[in-house]
């Protein structure tokens, strides 16, 4: 071969490098919240902290050669139709797997009527109720926030334990309260404590005071209200407290947002307890604050890192799996269980080297450890809130 005849065939190999790395296909995951809703206040944070996981896997390559594009869906948190129609949009827009939903009951609708129809995975950062545990989900619905029923029967515990012995309920009348109002008022009364009252209410009302009345007839002091902060549990705070029936307020983790708060007298909640899935210590949340830092972004909002967590590891997954949707839920558990060999927040490029080289790999979270059990669900930690000159405040962790 002439000089001439290899240059030209060495440059050849180049163009044909050049353009199949030009041509590696962007990959698209959909991110489905709350963004209208009782929870609206929430959902900008978390998309803000998928979309830096996105980001952090772009800057350094990509998945599978090409960008994360995500796409973003409104579910309302509490219309199942709406959340079943953007999900609809998001897979007819080609998003191969989606972080969402919000609340728990359109976590479920979406799962049903679109995501596993279509063979499509769904991690949910922030859909809680047990509910979802038992989904018959074909293995597409996983979780990074922990259920119900772990986080009720330990805020259940510690209420009776520091002498909390009676409360009524009310609760929002969907999965995520439903759910909620079982799981913590068994988990109460067999600690010792007793449920006066247990009283369903509607989303969405201007009016709970009958509600509040059938609480309030049995005489207890202590008002559990498991909703929404920018939804109806603002309005019954605001309605128990014009009563002046109840002196002691409690919630779950629905209601830790400052914007319930908003609008109330000075110090009307100061000393209301709550609880909410936990912020850990460690590695990997270590690694989660400096990427925040570096990208410009304020953290302290609920569930932001589990976020993070569930774009990065469907990326992860669909890394390993060379990008097919079907046997993602193992890649999914292969790159998230251990062993292997820890990846933290961040660390994209470390990942794709060691799933190259087919090196086991356990993902080490923002939100902490994640070991996905066979439900798809995770173990996780939970701390108290309360409220503390007009703000919540973080006092330690229940156990």
């Amino acid at each position: 071969m002439t000089k001439l005849n290899k240059t030209a065939s060495l440059a050849a190999a180049l163009l044909l490098a050049t353009s199949a790395s030009a041509l590696a296909a962007d990959t698209k995951i959909g991110i489905l919240l709350g963004f209208t809703g009782p929870l609206d206040t929430l959902s900008p944070p978390m998309a803000e902290s998928a979309n830096l996981a996105a980001k952090n896997i772009n800057d350094q390559g990509g998945l599978l050669g090409g960008n994360v594009v995500t796409q973003t869906g409104d579910d309302n948190c509490v219309t199942a139709d709406m959340a079943t129609a953007a999900a609809t949009q998001l897979i007819n827009d080609g998003a191969v797997a989606i972080v969402g939903a919000m609340c728990s009951g359109v976590t479920i609708a979406a799962a049903n009527n679109v995501a596993i129809p279509n063979g499509v995975l769904m991690i949910s950062p922030s859909g809680t109720a047990a509910t979802i545990t038992t989904l018959e989900d074909k293995d597409l619905v996983f979780r990074t926030s922990p259920s119900d029923a772990y986080n009720s029967e330990v805020f259940a515990k510690a209420l009776v334990a520091r002498g909390v012995k009676e409360l009524g309920i009310t609760y929002v009348n969907n999965d995520y309260g439903k759910g909620l109002s079982d799981n913590f008022a068994a988990a109460y009364t067999a600690a010792g404590g007793t449920i006066t009252a247990n009283v369903a209410h509607e989303e969405g009302k201007a009016e709970y005071r009958a509600e509040l009345g059938q609480i309030a007839a049995t005489g207890t002091q202590n008002l559990l209200v498991l909703a929404y902060a920018n939804g109806s549990g603002k309005t019954v705070l605001q309605q128990a407290i014009e009563s002046g029936d109840f002196s002691a307020y409690f919630g779950a983790d629905g209601m830790v947002d400052n914007v319930l708060l908003e609008g109330f007298p000075a110090g009307a909640l100061d000393g209301m307890t709550a609880m909410r899935p936990s912020e850990p210590t460690g590695a990997g949340p270590d690694a989660f604050a400096a990427a925040a830092a570096a990208g410009g972004m304020t953290t302290g909002s609920t569930f932001q890192q589990q976020s993070y967590d569930a774009l990065f590891l469907i990326a992860l997954a669909l890394e390993k799996n060379g990008g097919a949707k079907e046997g993602l839920s193992q890649a999914l558990r292969d790159v998230a269980n251990a062993p292997g060999e820890v990846i933290l927040p961040g660390e994209w490029s470390k990942a794709v080297e060691l799933i190259k080289a087919g090196t086991d790999i356990d993902y080490q979270g923002a939100s902490g450890p994640i070991e996905f059990d066979a439900a798809g669900d995770v173990a996780g930690s939970v701390v108290e809130m309360t409220v503390k000159d007009g703000a919540f405040a973080e006092v330690g962790p229940l156990s």
